[in-house]
């Protein structure tokens, strides 16, 4: 199996930081409560019916001892007053290997997953598994698995319609595309797509390394973010038959050594953002919906101007109002929000908020934009914060859950559980 790629201390800033850390968390680890230990008597009861539920992704096989997917259910009753929005733990959803990314059709009742290996099921490669979900107690049940078609699997994502699984192969530096059966089921892959050449930093660009798939708001082109080779290809994309095809533009590239890690789209689809995982980076783009071109407009550091330490810049997303994008720093480990100017597409500091915690791999966004859902995945956290969705802060609750190696969570909303 692969191992979760590890951060690397090289300076003895970053050794000094992460140990001042880890010692703040031990002194005042009486002060913080933990969600997993309080909500255990809990562990495997139904949530209530109103509740949004939140699955979390990890990496097995490592120290953490994780077993697979984690099932939560969000308290928020009385977070205005104590600011303590918690994560009520409901026990381990679906025991699967290194279910590193995840993705819902909430409306089918549907969870996907990437299991991040070089080995699955006993051949070489990757993995891609559906599940069900019980809609009353939230717990998930196996419908089929398949072939990632590739090497250490770390994205997947659903186009528009819900017939089509994208999944992105890291290690191979490929991308494949599944149909998805009217019950859930996978089936083989209908497109893969091998990437080829490489970037200029010697320890991390010597092949191509896909990192996630990005639809566009039509399901008209397919985005995929390349680390290896500092593109992000463009590819047409046919839904009715799950196929792939050059565009023209082919491609739109970055500052060498950049290392494109993760796209997302504006709500209302002139702009597009990308993270840099490498050079810790965001850049912004115009987006020309008839042709799929990217156009940039602006590149600006994730981290603040003091930090002169190591980094990887991991996540990005934008609340549904459109007004402001967040990014997370694996080293500086903060979650730092941008305003974006809804005319230019521009992007413009705001604030940043420690995770209190090393690694924030993942971070993910209640579909009510209310709430932002951390991962820690070096210290084995989740931190919930509030959102102020009209100044683009993050509250932080002084409330840690406990989750072995936590990379990737989802929330089902209470509305796709009644149906």
């Amino acid at each position: 199996m692969i191992m979760p790629r590890a951060f690397t201390q090289t300076s003895v800033i970053g050794i000094l930081r992460n140990a001042f850390v880890s010692l703040f968390l031990l002194l005042f680890s009486g002060g913080f409560l933990r969600a997993a230990e309080n909500g255990s008597a809990q562990s495997g009861n139904a949530p209530p019916k109103n509740a949004t539920l939140v699955y979390v992704g990890t990496f097995t096989g490592t120290p953490a001892g994780s077993k697979g997917i984690y099932l939560f259910w969000l308290r928020t009753e009385g977070d205005k007053i104590s600011q303590n929005a918690t994560l009520v733990p409901l026990g381990v959803a679906a025991e699967t290997e290194s279910p590193s990314f995840l993705t819902l059709d909430g409306k089918r009742h549907l969870l996907f997953c990437a299991n991040e290996t070089s080995t699955f099921n006993g051949r070489p490669g990757g993995g891609v598994s559906a599940f069900s979900i019980d809609a009353a107690t939230g717990k998930l049940k196996l419908i089929n698995q398949r072939s990632s078609m590739g090497n250490g699997p770390c994205h997947v994502v659903l186009d528009k319609t819900g017939k089509n699984l994208f999944v992105a192969n890291y290690e191979s530096g490929s991308i494949a595309v599944l149909p998805v059966n009217q019950d859930g089921a996978l089936g083989e892959a209908t497109c893969v797509i091998q990437d080829t050449g490489r970037g200029p930093n010697p320890a991390r660009q010597l092949g191509p390394h896909a990192h996630c798939v990005a639809l566009s708001p039509d399901n008209r082109f397919a985005f995929v973010c390349d680390l290896g080779t500092d593109k992000v290809m463009i590819f047409k994309f046919d839904s009715e038959h799950g196929r792939l095809a050059a565009n023209n533009p082919p491609f739109v590239t970055v500052k060498p050594g950049a290392g494109p890690r993760h796209i997302v789209f504006h709500p209302n689809g002139k702009f597009a953002y990308l993270i840099n995982e490498i050079d810790s980076t965001l850049s912004a783009f115009a987006y020309d919906k008839s042709t799929g071109a990217l156009k940039e407009l602006q590149t600006l550091s994730s981290l603040p101007e003091n930090y002169h330490g190591p980094n990887k810049a991991a996540e990005i997303a934008i609340l549904p109002s459109g007004k402001f994008l967040f990014a997370s720093n694996r080293g500086n480990d903060t979650v730092r929000s941008f305003s974006i100017d809804s005319k230019k597409g521009t992007l413009s500091w705001v604030a940043e908020q420690s995770t209190g915690g090393k690694t924030p791999r993942y971070f993910g966004i209640d579909p009510f934009g209310k709430y932002l859902l951390i991962c820690n995945q070096d210290s084995n956290t989740a931190l919930v914060c509030g959102i102020d969705p009209s100044a683009g802060r993050l509250k932080a609750s002084d409330v840690f859950t406990d989750i072995p190696s936590p990379t990737c969570a989802v929330f089902l909303r209470p509305s796709d559980r009644d149906k």
